[in-house]
């Protein structure tokens, strides 16, 4: 089952002629969200949010569920001037660059992942850093998207998220937690000394859980909660029960502010979708 939570459209969109625009698309086992921007007139022009009913599905069922929901979604089914597209998974590690050998990979995932012998591995170079992230991507749905769109970039989605962070956050002093939240999942990544210290992604089914990650974390790793700033992003509100129980343990709670604002998601969180918004 498909469920549409947001979708928002411009409508002025010529959805025959859509040369000029950017297709982004991020995809988790849980959900397929896209996005279209239009690059020479710097302006998002529609946004689609949609959830999976469950995230313990096995490839066949993912890609057939991405496969109904292009079948019902007219934007997608366009062609569009270039596509890129991020995977929301936790099948990701941190390499740094001194120790990295692309004919490793599959020895870098296999302490923390449970890797099969027919996965394929890819990587991304993270940019302004000493970091390889290397990942299993979902790679029946980059085939299927391959032949609907030819060519396209494809990232981990935490390569968009360290990235960004690590340039937007470069002069700071602070050590900084950032929490992003999508449904029941938040990656996690901290910086220190205007380096990444650490990047986690977990899952989570009550505030409890969500609560133990993030002090854990910060014990280990001498984060004071008197005096580190977090910083949330995504799927969480002040009002959220998530949000009440982390400010009875942490001093320093904010919401992440993009450098840049569109007017056509006024409705939405300037927080959220966070790695969709910065593929553009």
């Amino acid at each position: 089952m498909i469920k549409e939570i947001k979708k928002i459209r411009n409508n002025a969109l010529d959805s025959i002629n859509l040369e000029e625009n950017h297709l982004s698309i991020q995809l988790s086992l849980d959900g397929f969200s896209f996005c279209i921007y239009n690059k020479i007139e710097d302006e998002v022009n529609a946004l689609g949010i949609y959830k999976f009913e469950n995230s313990s599905i096995s490839p066949y069922k993912h890609l057939e569920l991405v496969e109904e929901l292009y079948l019902s979604e007219e934007l997608l089914q366009k062609k569009y001037n270039s596509v890129s597209v991020t995977h929301f998974n936790n099948l990701v590690t941190q390499v740094p660059r001194p120790f990295f050998d692309k004919n490793n990979l599959t020895e870098y995932l296999q302490y923390t992942v449970k890797v099969l012998e027919n996965d394929f591995i890819s990587y991304d170079e993270i940019a302004n850093s000493e970091i390889i992230n290397v990942y299993i991507p979902y790679v029946n749905i980059n085939n299927f998207l391959l032949d609907k769109y030819g060519s396209f970039i494809y990232k981990h989605s935490s390569t968009v998220l360290i990235e960004k962070l690590l340039n937007q956050y470069k002069n700071s002093e602070n050590d900084y937690c950032f929490v992003n939240v999508t449904n029941t999942h938040f990656e996690i990544v901290v910086l220190k000394n205007k380096k990444l210290e650490l990047f986690n992604c977990f899952s989570f089914t009550t505030k409890e859980d969500f609560i133990y990650y993030i002090l854990f974390i910060a014990e280990q790793l001498n984060l004071n909660p008197e005096e580190f700033q977090l910083v949330l992003l995504g799927d969480i509100e002040k009002k959220s029960e998530l949000y009440t129980i982390l400010y009875q343990y942490v001093r320093n709670i904010s919401f992440y502010t993009p450098t840049k604002f569109y007017p056509i998601l006024k409705d939405i969180s300037t927080h959220s979708n966070f790695t969709l918004l910065n593929q553009l």
